[in-house]
């Protein structure tokens, strides 16, 4: 069993949902991002998924392209980011799923890569921009090393390609709530909900929802249908704050949000 497997078998037995955050590696720098991340798994997170900065990504909003943007500034690469969870993931109580281009991947040479994650503490990996008839070689450089290759499905994945998908996928599988980019959003898609509820009957893999979700109602909509809630910008945009506020109280904000959020996760006996 993988260390993500054995994070939803735990939380499974107690009835409980999981809270995945995403945060951008180096934005506004790496001595914050160890900070940030210690404090997330603190606060109760399940897994944490952290973001290898890229300068083209295909699915993110402003929001996180521009804290992309930041971290490449600060001459951040993937070989720091590694370098830097390496340093603390022994440490948390939280399992840490990178997101990364394939191209970053790929430019490292896919079993390099995958080793140099697994020797990082990486429990799995999420690449975005990697379809599922490319992606036998790299799920297989994972399987060898332990770690899990996380797909995705969209509102747009047809449901026979989204069986195929899930058939794939290992870890998780990572829905995604609305077809475009990432962002915090007042109202989710009426359908989302229906869509949920049929993706987890085709599949044994716990079910996590992601983009759009940034409040208290989105999770207590959602946290009925699937086995997980990732949130994203919402956290990001508390991080951009640190070019305004000291350090230690962006912190403490987002100790408090994250907070929040996880408290509105019902459990099963709810």
């Amino acid at each position: 069993m993988s260390r993500i497997e054995q994070v939803f078998s735990e939380l499974r037995k107690t009835g409980r949902k999981a809270f995945m955050p995403f945060i951008t590696a180096g934005d506004p720098d790496l001595g914050f991002t160890k900070e940030l991340v210690r404090a997330l798994s603190e606060a109760g997170s399940s897994l944490i998924e952290v973001g290898v900065p890229y300068s083209d990504p295909i699915a993110d909003g402003p929001v996180i392209q521009a804290s992309y943007t930041r971290a490449l500034s600060q001459g951040v690469r993937s070989g720091d980011v590694l370098r830097t969870l390496a340093s603390i993931t022994a440490d948390l109580n939280a399992p840490v799923v990178l997101m990364v281009s394939y191209a970053v991947v790929f430019r490292r040479g896919l079993a390099a890569f995958v080793e140099q994650a697994e020797q990082a503490g990486v429990a799995g990996l999420i690449v975005p921009d990697l379809p599922i008839e490319e992606s036998d070689p790299l799920r297989e450089a994972c399987d060898h090393r332990g770690l899990d290759l996380v797909q995705l499905i969209t509102p747009t994945t047809p449901r026979s390609r989204a069986i195929r998908i899930a058939q794939a996928g290992r870890g998780f599988l990572y829905y995604v709530s609305v077809a475009g980019i990432t962002g915090e959003r007042r109202e989710l898609p009426k359908e989302l909900v229906d869509n949920l509820a049929w993706l987890r009957t085709q599949t044994s893999l716990p079910v996590c929802v992601g983009f759009g979700i940034s409040r208290a109602e989105h999770v207590r909509l959602l946290a009925p249908v699937v086995d997980g809630i990732i949130v994203g910008s919402a956290i990001v945009r508390h991080v951009a704050e640190t070019a305004e506020k000291s350090r230690r109280q962006v912190l403490d904000e987002i100790r408090k949000y994250v907070a929040e959020l996880i408290a509105a996760i019902p459990t099963s006996s709810e």
